[in-house]
């Protein structure tokens, strides 16, 4: 068991994963037109390997965003269903529903996430679950 890391931050959030590595590409304050985000959100980019054989754990996300493997395949655990995503596929995560990540493969799987979260947050968007 380890903890998600990403480059920025100061203390790892404690989601049991194996095998994971984070890479924040790209991040910065939204502006523009929608004058209430301005300020309070900002747009992140992370890249994330997951390992042959690797597993985030149980987790949510600090805010909402698109995922897209790029190379690799990801079986995606959510409470109601489980789905395989391949090169090229993405999907929206709205942050609140508990999913679990496996690579149930032999090669490594690599995908993007591109996420809005609080322009405060410095540290990793992996969270614990949270329960409404």
């Amino acid at each position: 068991m380890g903890d998600a890391r990403a480059q920025v931050g100061v203390s790892p959030v404690k989601v049991d994963t194996k095998g994971l590595v984070a890479k924040i590409k790209f991040e910065a304050p939204l502006e523009g037109f929608l004058k209430e985000l301005n300020g309070k959100y900002k747009l992140r980019v992370t890249e994330l390997t997951l390992a042959p054989g690797g597993h985030v754990g149980e987790h949510n996300h600090e805010g909402p965003g698109i995922r897209q493997v790029t190379s690799g395949y990801m079986t995606y655990v959510l409470p109601d269903k489980t789905a395989v995503y391949g090169p090229g596929d993405f999907f929206f995560e709205s942050g609140d529903v508990n999913h679990t990540v496996f690579n149930k493969t032999d090669a490594p799987m690599v995908h993007v996430l591109f996420e809005i979260l609080p322009v405060s947050l410095n540290g990793p968007s992996l969270i614990p679950v949270r329960h409404h």
